[in-house]
Parts: C-alpha cells; sequence; structure tokens
C-alpha cells in the first residue's frame, strides 16, 4: 500500500526554509508519513521565454514520472515563477485526484512585491499552498469559505486571508479520501 506523501524539493529550496515544520504540518494535517527528497530537475525544458516563466503542468508531468513507489502523494517545491497558458502565472498546480503536486516560492516571497524579506511569513504561505494544492491531489475543489485552505488565490493577499486548515466541509471530504486511499 502506498502511504506517504513526498515533498520533492528544487535545488536550494531546502537551505531557506524550514523544512521540518512544513513537513510536520503536512504530516499532521493529512495523517500520513511525509518525506522530504531532493528534486533534481533542470527547469529550462518548461521555460517560456516571452512570459519569463515555467510552465507547471509540464512540470506535474515530470513529478508523476518520479513519484517514488510508496509515495500516495508527490508536491514538488520549485523558487522559479510558474503559469498555465489561461492564467498569467499559479502560486501551485496539482493533479486533481492525482499523484502529483507543485507549489512555487517566487511569488510566495515579499521581495517578489518589492518588500523586505519575512521568513516566517513565506513558510506560512507555504504551508498553506501546499496543504491546498495536496488538497486537490485528495479530489477537494476549491471552497467558497474564505478561511479554508482549499480557498482559490487569485492574489498573494488571497492567500494571506486564508487560514491554516481545511473548512469543517472540506474536512469531512478529505477525511472519506483518506479512508479510500488506505
Amino acid at each position: 500500500m502506498k502511504h506517504s506523501i513526498y515533498l520533492l524539493l528544487h535545488e536550494g529550496v531546502g537551505e531557506e526554509l524550514d523544512i521540518e515544520g512544513l513537513r510536520d504540518g503536512i504530516e499532521e494535517e493529512f495523517s500520513l508519513p511525509t518525506k522530504v527528497l531532493p528534486f533534481d530537475l533542470d527547469p529550462e525544458p518548461y521555460y517560456d521565454p516571452a512570459r519569463g516563466q515555467y510552465h507547471s503542468t509540464q512540470i506535474l508531468k515530470e513529478i508523476l514520472h518520479r513519484v517514488p513507489e510508496d509515495a500516495s502523494k508527490a508536491l514538488g517545491i520549485v523558487s522559479f515563477d510558474l503559469f498555465i497558458p489561461i492564467l498569467t502565472f499559479v502560486f501551485g498546480e496539482a493533479q486533481l485526484d492525482g499523484k502529483a503536486a507543485l507549489v512555487s516560492l517566487a511569488r510566495l516571497r515579499q521581495e517578489f512585491y518589492g518588500l523586505p524579506p519575512n521568513q516566517r511569513l513565506l513558510e506560512r504561505r507555504l504551508l498553506k499552498e501546499a496543504k491546498h494544492e495536496l488538497g486537490h491531489t485528495f479530489g477537494l475543489v476549491h471552497c467558497p469559505i474564505r478561511e479554508c485552505v482549499m480557498s482559490v488565490a487569485n492574489r498573494i493577499t488571497d492567500v494571506d486571508a486564508k487560514g491554516l486548515t481545511f473548512c469543517e466541509g472540506c474536512r469531512q471530504l478529505l477525511l472519506e479520501a483518506l479512508k479510500r486511499s488506505r
């Protein structure tokens, strides 16, 4: 049985963050062992020079090829800016009810908005978006409850307005999905 969540860290990501805190937060929220591995990816094939960004859907496909045998889900964490063709940017992307998810630190950083760095805020934003994208992999869709971690985020202020956890309705859906996956 596949019962682990893997955090796949792209080059340099683990050096700047409290990865143990992130791992613990994911493990606690999803009640699954969470492991950390390096994510050795050459991002250049996914780069769009006209946009100056990287195509997240193509990177998701690469994550799928690298999901460890004992993994239920795998979340890639990268530092470069992501997009999908129909949107200006994305904080992350996931396969709905699938195995792979991806989050970018680029727009979660205060520096992206011309502000001084704030490590604690960056880690809080990352935890929210990691839970959000992993929620999608368990079949959860966007939630209309603003405080729910599954609420949609089109701007960084939307990320900041979210809570750190799932609302009661999304929590129930998650628990059902977790039971089915065991």
